[in-house]
């Protein structure tokens, strides 16, 4: 195991007995020490079972999992690995009903909650809605509810804004439901009010480890401080750095006060890193310099000098996207010969293009499809996460599972029946009183006593429905009849009336109603026995009834996920590249007001106040900490690139670069461009000055 590791490394990994920090810069190998030391852990006597590693994403923890298992075999299955959010679902299916929730509660997506909270606020204003629910997820990542959030409320929208929480929170307990912010703030509760779960819990764990610790927000913090308990089992991985998610409410100071609440902690630093040249790495070091340091430490490579970083400049957006196309041509011409004697290509997944915000893609998306190369949009929405694609998967799943209540909710008020959240939470409450799943709980004779006559009749009418609709499902085979009885039930319960109705601009939703289309011939074809596999070949299967496909509903999604095996460009943001890696990146748009982004609530005018200097000095920091996240991104080549004219709204207005290019200290005089790379910028140069001819005559 230690030829694998360097001295830090090991270090970090041999300390098994107390609260352990470490410091992980860009490329240093953390997952390596993770999964080493859960090796090591279980070497010392631990049971797998008694181990917890948890990380951000799904992502991360599948990654985690598969080199784990790679590492010390069949026992890596016995070892949790797991997001926040699934580690707090796995605590609440055992002990929520402390908390009043049955074991098969509802998990809200984010469209859901946008809805409850319309319906809550009495509007149809989405954009209302999401401004509330942003407020509200502030609030409870601070582990507050609605009667701290009515008292802490410095003005009338914030107070309205806790009005619509309470209610909020009403529904959620009407409908057995929890939000994704519930997922850490109740298990919280759980730990925090409960002394005997408290101790079950932290008798089941021995260690906990935490990949990414500098975005953890003051709920999560505290989550961890109990789980661990008076053990002080765990280990901390993170990288003040790259913290760049104070938005969303991770704070540095969860990393400040462990030194503090753990007077014991030992604080250990990797600063090898492993993935990029030496000219990256200074680059990076020298932007990051001028943040003030919580655990100061210098990044080194022992990867060579590599090329030197080079900083262009553009004179439009339409100027710099052709740049961009000029450069992916010139380096994938150039072939490097590998160990083998053969001489190499880059290939096209071999590229990044990243960016600070997601309207930066649009030009460069334009450039990409006139040069003819492929790309993809790294973040963006997958088909299977569409509200209408989720609101007709919640029917099918309710086809094939009646006792899917997520599934049951949204399918009863998608389109809406009259049904409303007063008869949901009655129902809701009837169905956890005797232990049924909702739909179950229709077709009791004791509801009458707690629904009205006609919400009954209601109720009694979409579980009909449903049941019917199964059955016709399971004798319906074939693409053509699959296919009709798919548009005729949409025509039923109306359901492209309900997408025009619910939207103002009707471009919008006749490209979702054509989504909806889409989705009924890619499921009518499945019964048809013509199956798409992931590399998008069709192949001829045996033929399946409607409602044996519809079962594989909850596979769907993990069709989207095969994108990473594209040979293809990545167009990204910076938040959305953290923790990936790229031989040849380049960062474009990097132009004061953009990179650091300055807010449209800025003061222009006037002194500033203490605390909008002190609040205006942390976001140039947390910017500062993106652009450090956008260069160590690269392997081999960097490039910045700024524009020295670029559009705001409709205006053309002079733009100046990044403070952040002056800080990266470049030395001008080391940069070198290949020939082929100049050809081509020559080229791209003559044919924009030629446009601008063009549109000037």
């Amino acid at each position: 195991m230690s030829a694998k590791l360097n001295n830090a490394q090991q270090e970090a990994v041999n300390y098994l007995h107390g609260p352990c920090l470490v410091l992980a810069g860009a490329g240093s190998g953390k997952t390596r020490v993770i999964t080493h030391k859960i090796a090591r852990l279980i070497q010392a006597g631990v049971e797998p079972q008694k181990i917890v590693a948890i990380t951000f994403t799904n992502k991360a923890a599948i990654e985690m999992r598969d080199r784990a298992k790679s590492l010390i075999g069949s026992q890596a299955k016995g070892v949790i690995i797991c997001t926040f959010h699934a580690m707090g679902v796995r605590m609440l299916r055992q002990d929520g009903e402390a908390l009043g929730l049955k074991p098969q509660f509802s998990i809200l997506d984010t469209d859901d909650v946008t809805s409850i909270l319309k319906d809550a606020g009495g509007t149809t204003d989405a954009q209302q809605a999401k401004q509330w629910q942003w407020k509200i997820s502030s609030w409870k990542n601070l582990g507050l509810n609605s009667s701290h959030a009515q008292e802490l409320a410095e003005n009338d929208l914030d107070r309205l804004t806790a009005q619509i929480m309470a209610r909020y929170e009403e529904r959620l307990s009407a409908y057995q439901s929890v939000d994704f912010d519930d997922l850490v703030g109740l298990p919280h509760k759980l730990l925090k009010d409960n002394l005997e779960i408290r101790a079950k819990w932290q008798n089941q764990i021995e260690h906990i480890l935490v990949d990414e610790y500098q975005d953890t927000n003051a709920t999560q913090y505290e989550f961890l401080k109990l789980l661990s308990g008076p053990k002080e089992r765990f280990t901390a991985v993170g990288d003040d750095d790259q913290s760049i998610y104070g938005w969303r409410g991770a704070t540095l100071e969860n990393l400040q006060k462990l030194p503090v609440d753990y007077p014991n902690l030992k604080i250990i630093k990797l600063e090898q890193n492993y993935r990029s040249t030496s000219s990256i790495l200074n680059a990076a070091n020298n932007v990051i310099q001028p943040n003030p340091k919580l655990f100061p430490k210098t990044l080194f490579s022992e990867l060579g000098v590599g090329e030197p970083v080079q900083v262009i400049e553009s004179d439009n957006e339409e100027h710099e996207g052709q740049r961009v196309v000029a450069r992916i041509q010139s380096i994938r011409s150039t072939g490097k010969m590998n160990s083998s004697g053969e001489v190499v290509y880059p290939e096209l997944k071999d590229f990044a293009v990243l960016y600070r915000a997601n309207h930066q893609s649009r030009i460069l998306e334009q450039s990409l499809r006139k040069a003819q190369i492929p790309y993809k949009v790294s973040g963006g929405q997958s088909f299977f996460d569409r509200a209408e694609i989720r609101d007709l998967c919640a029917w099918l799943r309710l086809w094939v599972n009646n006792d899917d209540d997520p599934a049951f909710l949204r399918a009863i008020t998608t389109p809406k029946r009259g049904i409303g959240h007063q008869s949901l939470q009655a129902l809701g409450q009837f169905a956890n009183q005797y232990k049924l799943s909702l739909f179950e709980a229709l077709f009791s004779q004791s509801l009458s006593a707690v629904v009205s006559a006609k919400i009954l009749g209601g109720l009694h009418e979409f579980g009909r429905e449903i049941n019917d609709l199964q059955f016709k499902a399971k004798h319906t085979q074939g693409n053509e009849d699959a296919k009709t009885f798919l548009i005729d039930w949409l025509k039923s319960i109306a359901y492209e009336k309900f997408l025009f109705d619910n939207e103002d601009n009707e471009k919008v939703s006749a490209s979702r109603w054509n989504n909806v289309l889409e989705f009924c011939d890619w499921i009518a074809n499945r019964c048809g026995g013509q199956i798409d596999d992931s590399a998008g070949v069709t192949t001829a299967q045996e033929k399946k009834n409607l409602l044996e496909i519809v079962q594989t509903v909850s596979l769907l999604s993990t069709l989207s996920e095969r994108e990473k095996d594209q040979n293809v460009v990545t167009l990204s943001t910076l938040h959305a590249a953290k923790g990936l890696e790229w031989p040849h990146v380049m960062l474009v748009g990097i132009n004061e007001d953009l990179l650091p982004f300055k807010p449209s609530t800025n003061p222009e005018d006037g002194e500033l106040t203490q605390v909008q200097v002190f609040a205006n000095t942390q976001r140039i920091e947390e910017e500062r900490r993106l652009m450090y996240v956008g260069i160590t991104r690269a392997q081999f080549s960097l490039v910045v690139s700024w524009c020295k004219r670029r559009k705001k709204g409709r205006d053309i207005v002079i733009a100046q670069p990044s403070r952040f290019i002056a800080e990266m200290a470049i030395d001008k005089t080391q940069e070198t461009i290949d020939p082929m790379e100049k050809l081509r910028a020559l080229r791209a140069e003559l044919a924009h000055r030629a446009s601008l001819n063009a549109s000037s005559v």
